[in-house]
């Protein structure tokens, strides 16, 4: 029987930092995924073919709007979500073979097939190439990550209802989509086939969109989703869906119906847990089929983990990542301090594109911290008057006697990448006064830094 340090099922951003991070401590790791190339979901149905879509999307809307400079450019008409996706084969195969090259690099041995617990230590695994091997193991991490959430009331047989795997197997571009699902997939959709010309109905059964964002943040995204279009539904549940051969009906609780060409369900997703045998080493699952952990990401079986979108929130492949690298250090590294989550950023790419790390002004406030308000919008900075771009806007929240930085959020182009200069200043523990003495590359987007450092000394 062979025995492994560490087996990780799944090969998604959980699964492959876990086995890359033990594989560095010297230890014996087996991945084992069901599909028959490397990357898990995020690279093959999730994360990476919708950026890809977006990019295409952006650049067609950068031809459309190209004006500004005097300069007038002509689209195609025929436009189809077949060629906007031309860059994925690509961008899936490059990122396959890069997750392969590592695993090969490192001495991880991979399998394709399934997994399923026998015990505590034990795993089974029916190779896809029909094989059949019991493997011994002293850790086991799951990072199966999740699917679509399909309620059985919604028939998805029908060529017009769609979910995030299939909604990118349409050919033609919509002229009218309901989206069922404000969340982080719901919303990137819903901004996504607007910027295409696309009428959007988005429904969210609760009153706020993303009410985990710093809801400052939140309303400017509601705001600019109406402005391009986009119908916002609030406080709306979805009763039934009817469909005909040119139409989709999606009827709410409110007596509301709702007519569309397409019908995108994004509310919410289940983890991917069944057929892993957990009925044998007694670790349950909610009602989403999602697996609870504690702050190192054990589950109730403690040589047992789980790290990723089979966990739950956030659901982000960047944190995805850093909770498989934990989980592995946890297990080899004897690591005791609890992971400083706080410190993980949310990317969210929504049109424009929105990202935050730390604190809220809510969360600030129900914990009664003293904090003030420092802000800056694109139409200040230089570099939003040349490009054109005058809707994004940065904010820092700081203690108001220490000046500590405690939060960042930003809603505008390029808002993914300038989080880390605020992330990199609170996970040092700095205070704004960086952003006053720092000097900024001109023109630039992450002056915005200093302007809102200066807006905020300013208001004590």
């Amino acid at each position: 029987m062979n025995k492994y340090d560490l087996i990780v099922i799944g090969s998604g951003p959980s699964g492959e930092k876990a086995a890359i991070q033990a594989a560095k401590l010297d230890k014996r790791v087996l991945v084992v995924d069901n599909r028959e190339s490397l990357g898990g979901n995020a690279l093959h149905t999730g994360t990476i073919p919708s950026k890809t879509l977006r990019e295409s999307v952006l650049f067609v809307e950068l031809m459309r709007t190209r004006t500004v400079y005097g300069i007038s450019v002509r689209m195609e008409k025929e436009l189809n979500v077949n060629r906007l996706m031309h860059r994925k084969n690509a961008a899936v195969n490059s990122l396959a073979e890069r997750v392969e090259k590592a695993f090969d690099r490192n001495g991880i041995d991979h399998i394709f097939g399934e997994a399923s617990f026998t015990d505590s230590t034990h795993v089974e695994v029916r190779s896809s190439q029909g094989g059949q091997e019991i493997f011994e193991t002293d850790f086991t991490l799951i990072g199966t990550g999740s699917s679509p959430y399909r309620p059985s009331n919604i028939n998805f047989d029908q060529e017009r209802v769609r979910d995030s795997d299939t909604i990118l197997l349409i050919e033609n571009i919509p002229r009218s989509l309901t989206v069922i699902g404000a969340g982080v997939i719901g919303c990137e959709y819903a901004t996504l086939f607007s910027k295409l010309g696309v009428k959007v109905n988005l429904v969210n059964p609760r009153e706020v969109l993303l009410d985990f964002l710093d809801l400052e943040i939140s309303n400017a995204l509601a705001y600019l989703m109406r402005e391009g279009g986009i119908r916002i539904r609030l406080g709306e549940n979805l009763k039934e869906v009817e469909t005909d051969e040119h139409h989709v009906y999606a009827h709410m609780d409110s007596g509301k119906v709702l007519k569309s060409e397409y019908m995108l369900f994004a509310n919410g997703r289940s983890g991917n847990t069944r057929g892993l045998g957990l009925e044998n080493v007694g670790i349950e699952v909610n009602r989403r089929d999602q697996i609870s952990v504690n702050a190192f990401f054990q589950t109730s079986q403690p040589n047992i983990y789980a790290a990723g979108d089979v966990i739950g929130f956030p659901s982000l492949a960047a944190t995805s990542m850093e909770q498989g690298r934990l989980a592995a250090l946890h297990a080899f590294d004897g690591l005791e301090q609890e992971p400083e989550t706080h410190l993980l950023p949310t990317g969210i790419y929504t049109i424009p594109e929105i990202s935050t790390v730390g604190s809220t002004e809510e969360q600030l406030t129900r914990d009664k911290v003293p904090y003030e308000v420092g802000a800056a919008t694109y139409r200040e900075i230089a570099r939003g008057q040349i490009v054109g771009n005058t809707t994004g806007r940065l904010k820092l929240l700081f203690h108001r006697e220490t000046l500590k930085l405690l939060g960042v959020h930003i809603i505008g182009e390029g808002a993914t990448d300038l989080v880390h200069i605020g992330q990199v200043v609170m996970g040092f523990e700095g205070t704004i006064e960086y952003f006053i003495g720092n000097v900024f590359n001109y023109p630039t987007y992450s002056e915005c830094y200093r302007v809102a450092a200066l807006n905020g000394i300013n208001r004590l």
